[in-house]
């Protein structure tokens, strides 16, 4: 089947930097559809404040994996104080921004950008038919499915019917977390990740100086970057979970446990690939906590502004299980059961933040269009429920069991097959090799747009 053009739904990172890939690979024409009033920033990129930095150094922030000094480039041009270091998300988006941008005015008959909700996706003939929520309908040869990291579900032992208005952030991005809030309120961040880091600067800076408590299973947080004398692995890791941790304790007492981490990054993804159900299930259940907060490491100075907060006693981290949440006279009594304990303690909050991390289990999404694929079986989830079912081309794989060859996703929904496929540089690869794929190109060089 020739493809002639190509449906992006999803205009955030993943879903534009495949735009900005079918261009430079003289590729179909693609029609990027998203809901938001501007594409190529995500949630990540957007609703960001200033004072949050990318969690890469610039000079591995490239969109382009065949131009690796691209962004690094753009700093010194654009914002010459920042090269070289931690530049702040919003920087970032500018520059995504800049890179459809330039795209759209290189070759504006080939990409066609919507603004709109895609709510259904049918089979029409050898191609499909994205319904928009506006009533509009687009047809397409291919469609790549790109939505970033869904919203995240809503805690165990919260009812919403039961809690007073403006006591419950379900996503922190939504509005203003800070509105409201005194200097003698007490917020409760459930989750203790980068989303964790997240809220406690934007609080920050909104002023608040109120105490925070963060909560999750294990308490961990994400460790700090520093620099790290680059190393390489003269043979390749053990495949197997247990002797996979053993071998990186044992050099991170030789080279140091960030530079034992980082050179597992070339093997991440074929270890991942070769390890059966079972591990996979045991390092979610058990490892996986403790890889995200030293694989997805902070800015120093974020780092240093976290420290000043815990040790002013603004901000606590604990490790334990939320119990239920309780009104309390227009606030919340929040009752916990700390890890290793078994009694239960509470604590009083003017309001709770849901940071527990993106959700992956279809079965439970609210999304529109995802519920209605899964319904339709032209989605499913894959065997770990953490996203969407994927062949390692990126095609979406139905409920019969085969692959659509012209249905595909992109990104963190499918982790369940590429498991680092979160960050820049993981992305940037798959949208690359997905804008080949539907090419039909050979490679490309160094084009600039």
């Amino acid at each position: 089947m020739t493809i002639d053009h190509v449906a992006i739904i999803g205009g955030g990172f993943s879903g534009a930097l495949q735009a900005i890939n079918l261009l430079r690979h003289q590729g179909p024409h693609a029609t990027l559809i998203e809901r938001r009033d501007a594409a190529a920033r995500g949630v990540a990129y957007s609703a960001a404040h200033p004072d949050h930095l990318l969690n890469v150094r610039a000079n591995n922030m490239s969109a382009l994996p065949q131009d690796p000094d691209h962004f690094a480039r753009w700093l010194e041009t654009r914002h010459p104080d920042l090269a070289g270091g931690f530049a702040p998300r919003l920087v970032y988006g500018d520059y995504l921004a800049e890179l459809l941008d330039n795209a759209r005015r290189a070759a504006p008959e080939r990409l066609a950008l919507v603004q709109s909700e895609a709510i259904d996706l049918t089979r029409d003939g050898a191609g499909w038919r994205i319904l928009l929520r506006d009533g509009r309908a687009i047809a397409a040869d291919a469609v790549i499915l790109a939505p970033g990291n869904l919203p995240p579900h809503i805690p165990a032992g919260i009812d919403l019917d039961r809690l007073p208005p403006g006591s419950f952030a379900a996503e922190p991005w939504s509005g203003d977390i800070a509105d409201g809030l005194g200097d003698s309120d007490q917020v409760m961040v459930i989750g203790t990740g980068l989303t964790m880091i997240d809220i406690a600067l934007l609080l920050e800076a909104r002023g608040f100086r109120g105490r925070i408590l963060a909560l999750s299973r294990r308490g961990l947080s994400p460790r700090a970057h520093a620099p790290v004398a680059p190393s390489t692995l003269e043979e390749r890791p053990p495949p197997k979970a247990i002797a996979l941790l053993r071998h990186t304790r044992a050099r991170a007492l030789q080279v140091g446990w960030r530079a034992a981490v980082d050179e597992l990054r070339p093997y991440t993804e074929g270890l991942w690939a070769a390890a059966d159900l079972d591990q996979r299930h045991r390092f979610l259940r058990h490892l996986r906590a403790w890889w995200d907060v030293h694989r997805h490491r902070i800015a120093p100075q974020v780092a240093a502004k976290i420290d000043a907060m815990r040790s002013e006693g603004r901000l606590e981290i604990a490790a334990g299980k939320l119990v239920e949440a309780l009104p309390d006279e227009g606030s919340v009594r929040v009752r916990y059961r700390p890890r290793g304990r078994d009694d239960v303690a509470a604590v009083t909050v003017r309001r709770i933040i849901n940071a527990s991390g993106p959700q992956g289990d279809l079965l439970r999404t609210g999304e529109p269009l995802l519920r209605r694929l899964l319904a339709r079986g032209l989605i499913r989830p894959d065997p770990l429920r953490i996203g969407i079912d994927v062949t390692h081309q990126s095609e979406v794989i139905g409920a019969d069991d085969e692959p659509f060859p012209t249905l595909l996703a992109l990104g963190p929904v499918t982790r369940g097959t590429f498991w680092e496929i979160v960050a820049v540089p993981d992305i940037r690869r798959q949208t690359w090799a997905v804008a080949r794929k539907l090419s039909n190109a050979h490679w490309v060089g160094g084009e600039g747009l």
